[in-house]
């Protein structure tokens, strides 16, 4: 006999985990005042765009002297650009612990051909040995696994009096985790993600010292047009045209983002859904998290894999569930990543609510049930 489903759904189905769910309330009209068949370098254009980048900052709390702007080609641009116009002087670690981390290490290896490069790996669900890091090299990294729900705790493995750069891949950290700004040199993201904005732009912050480098750097390898840095795109004039529907979008993500509190506010909401699904967790006779130590559980991506299955089965269980999930409207986009362990991943940055989260976790313990027939 099958067992009856439970009857409250999620009021948003919506965990992807990029593109991200909307802000709470979020329609249409929230693009009414976009300035479509205007030309992105208009004066009112640029007002919105350099609007963008100053409510970015404030937000984000970033120190005076840093400079801020929207680059083509989402996080994944802003950190190749970082990259081929910073790298060289100096030999580079990369940290690697899942696919973005791993893309990076490639990048450096076998677009860029470093001379000296050190990967520092370790397996999903864990971190790697930050105490290889050496202060004297460039530093490449993540501060949260999209892919693998592993966060850095903090960033006290940093050197405040290091010679290299770090090179911080933030995109589903930054407004949902506080970033250490005086440990880091380049931070990026992309609008998708915690404020739920839309895709293909990126935001590429740099520190005193990433400027200065900037300015001295002069690399040998070629390059793309769309990656050459000037003055222009920290005052919002961009390297490529950018979508003033998308533009307008990222300005309603970031005054709901005032709205709620700020820096603190997001936070506070990531992390209370966060705990949501830790409470179930810990009472879970089938789920853990990938992340092995609590302290570097993610707040957005969560990412959660089976006890006790047998390997030949976690596949299809994962493939299972997150079809099921998405045929009863509970959960969109739930599957783990391609290249991670086989399980769920559940995007629980601050757009998406509190009741929500909680209104899906026993559908989750349905969707084993229906997956594993248990």
């Amino acid at each position: 006999m099958a067992r009856p489903s439970p009857m409250q759904k999620p009021a948003n189905p919506c965990f992807s985990s990029g593109p991200c769910a909307k802000r709470p309330g979020w329609s249409l009209a929230a693009l009414e005042g976009a300035l479509t068949g205007r030309s992105h370098r208009a004066p009112p254009s640029r007002e919105r765009l350099r609007e963008v980048i100053e409510r970015s900052r404030q937000i984000l709390e970033m120190p005076t002297g840093w400079v801020l702007g929207i680059v083509p080609a989402s996080d994944t641009g802003a950190v190749e650009m970082a990259m081929w116009n910073l790298l060289g002087p100096r030999g580079v670690d990369v940290l690697s612990w899942e696919s973005f981390s791993a893309e990076w290490a490639r990048d450096a290896q076998r677009e860029l051909r470093l001379p000296d490069l050190r990967i520092i790996e370790a397996p999903y669900g864990q971190l790697p040995d930050l105490s290889r890091a050496d202060p004297a090299r460039d530093c490449i990294f993540v501060w949260n696994g999209t892919t693998s729900g592993v966060r850095l705790p903090d960033g006290e493995w940093i050197r405040d009096d290091r010679e290299g750069l770090t090179i911080c891949d933030a995109t589903s950290a930054a407004f949902a985790m506080a970033l250490p700004w005086r440990k880091l040199d380049v931070v990026t993201w992309s609008w998708q993600k915690v404020l739920g904005g839309e895709a293909a732009h990126g935001m590429l912050a740099l520190s005193p010292r990433a400027q200065a480098r900037l300015a001295a750097q002069k690399p040998s390898w070629p390059m793309p047009k769309i990656f050459r840095l000037n003055d222009g795109v920290w005052k919002g004039d961009t390297i490529n045209t950018p979508s003033m529907l998308c533009v307008e979008d990222a300005l309603d993500g970031l005054r709901w983002a005032e709205s709620v509190g700020g820096l603190r506010g997001l936070i506070a909401r990531s992390e209370a859904n966060l705990a949501a699904v830790a409470e179930w967790e810990a009472r879970s006779p089938w789920a853990r998290f990938l992340a092995e130590r609590p302290e570097t559980r993610s707040c957005t991506s969560v990412c959660l894999r089976f006890r006790d299955l047998d390997e030949a089965r976690q596949a299809t269980t994962a493939r299972r569930m997150a079809a099921w999930l998405e045929e009863q409207g509970v959960a969109f986009d739930a599957a783990s990543y391609r290249d991670a362990a086989p399980g769920l991943r559940i995007w629980c940055g601050a757009t998406v609510e509190t009741p929500n989260v909680r209104a899906l976790l026993p559908w989750l313990d349905e969707a084993w049930r229906v997956a594993t027939g248990s």
